[in-house]
């Protein structure tokens, strides 16, 4: 089976390299020629653990190829998926799908036989419907199918997620379709790996559902941190307790400086507009979007409060740019929120990030970027921990404190133990923990 994937995006990209490591030759296509030098070359242009090795393996038993050309890759193609971005479109948060409607009148030239046409992207209901129409109404004569099948990939952990998902949810219309789509996720048998056929509508929908979920979770949890920080109550104790519920689950109730990355907030804000367009208003979503978008603000405010009110002429290291670690993506990160407003006070800002920092330096100019953790709290008054990445779980405390100019924190994923901080002579400030302060020696 031969599979044309059109964008070499962060889904399109991990999607290939995984597909091909199944054993089926995949092609990439994407126009941006930089793009494809890099990766013909042996750069892969996003950081995803493990995705390095997976795409060097594969290109080198040629079942992974990447081309700028459409035309013989998409021609030979059993199946044609479409990875291309679905962004928010710029001023009203509705998702933006002219990529896909492109990149749907392009690969209509250049199907010929019996083809499945898959979207991988996120994209609202009535996509499929109207990329059927676009195919249809370039060559009427094609024989296509087209597949609703959503990713649920996480950044950090996408390959594993890949091979061994909770999940396929596969959005298809005829028996053909259904039985090439069994035929591609044949290699997961062995993981019996519950796989769920539905209509293309239903499919197109359960991404969104899922994602405004999860989003919904961690804006609960954090509402929850606020009351936990106005009674002095405990919010991982809290998290603990309510997560063992096996109605609730454990996962995605970690307090924080709330979400981002590439994925939660823009389907927010493209699940409302959607909603509203079908006169299904979502109201919890609404809700959810404000709330995290206000989250996200507030920190600067939090940390000014700890400085006294005033962070003017302050030095503060920042330690994580990235909206989570083990990525390099920062889009919506809550340092975007969080960096520049401090800077706007009057702060001088050093920041440390293990991958993000050249994704993130157009954001945040004014910025010192430094070699590493300890670098960038060399002097500083107080150290803020932005993203929970392992490095910055085990730091050195006696070397913390020999470093900032006053031995006060503000963790922001609350990765470290309160009681042990205090005792280690720190100021300690978390997210819906009461402060402690230091024990003093004598």
């Amino acid at each position: 089976m031969r599979i044309a994937m059109i964008g070499t995006g962060y889904v399109g990209l991990v999607s290939a390299a995984c597909f091909s490591e199944f054993g089926f030759h995949v092609t990439c296509i994407d126009k941006d020629v930089e793009k494809i030098e890099k990766l013909l070359s042996g750069q892969v242009p996003i950081y995803e653990p493990g995705l390095d090795e997976l795409v060097k393996v594969n290109f080198k038993a040629e079942r992974l190829l990447f081309t700028t050309e459409l035309s013989q890759a998409v021609g030979e193609a059993d199946i044609v998926m479409l990875a291309v971005g679905t962004p928010s479109r710029r001023g009203d948060g509705h998702a933006d799908l002219s990529y896909v409607w492109k990149a749907a009148e392009e690969i209509a030239h250049e199907l010929s036989g019996y083809t499945v046409v898959v979207t991988k992207s996120t994209v609202p209901v009535g996509t499929g419907q109207k990329i059927r129409e676009i195919i249809k109404s370039t060559k009427k004569d094609l024989d296509f199918d087209i597949v609703s099948n959503p990713e649920f990939l996480r950044e950090g952990s996408a390959i594993n997620d890949f091979m061994r998902p909770d999940r396929v949810v596969v959005g298809v219309e005829t028996d053909r379709a259904k039985a090439f789509m069994g035929e591609l996720y044949r290699p997961l048998y062995i993981l019996d790996t519950p796989i769920l056929y539905t209509n293309i509508k239903t499919a197109e929908l359960i991404k969104y559902a899922a994602n405004t979920f999860l989003a919904t979770k961690i804006t609960f949890i954090n509402e929850m941190a606020n009351m936990c920080e106005s009674v002095g109550a405990d919010i991982q104790d809290l998290s603990k307790a309510i997560g063992l519920d096996g109605r609730i689950g454990n996962k995605f109730l970690h307090a924080g400086p709330g979400f981002g990355g590439s994925c939660f907030p823009k389907d927010t804000r493209a699940f409302i507009k959607m909603a509203a367009q079908h006169h299904s208003p979502s109201r919890i979503i609404e809700a959810v979007v404000s709330v995290n978008d206000e989250r996200k603000k507030s920190m600067a405010s939090r940390i000014i409060d700890v400085c006294g009110g005033n962070v003017a002429g302050k030095t503060i290291a920042a330690l994580g740019v990235t909206f989570k670690p083990n990525t390099d993506d920062v889009r919506e990160s809550p340092s975007l929120d969080i960096v520049p407003e401090l800077i706007k006070q009057g702060a001088l800002i050093r920041v440390y990030d293990p991958e993000g920092m050249s994704e993130a330096k157009s954001f945040m100019p004014k910025a010192i970027w430094c070699d590493d953790s300890y670098d960038a709290m060399k002097g500083a008054d107080i150290l803020v921990i932005i993203t929970e990445w392992n490095e910055f779980r085990a730091l050195d405390l006696t070397r913390m404190r020999e470093l900032l100019n006053s031995p006060t924190i503000i963790d922001l994923r609350n990765i470290y133990n309160p009681q042990e901080m205090a005792s280690n002579g720190f100021y300690y400030f978390s997210i819906g923990r009461p402060p402690l302060p230091p024990k003093l020696p004598g």
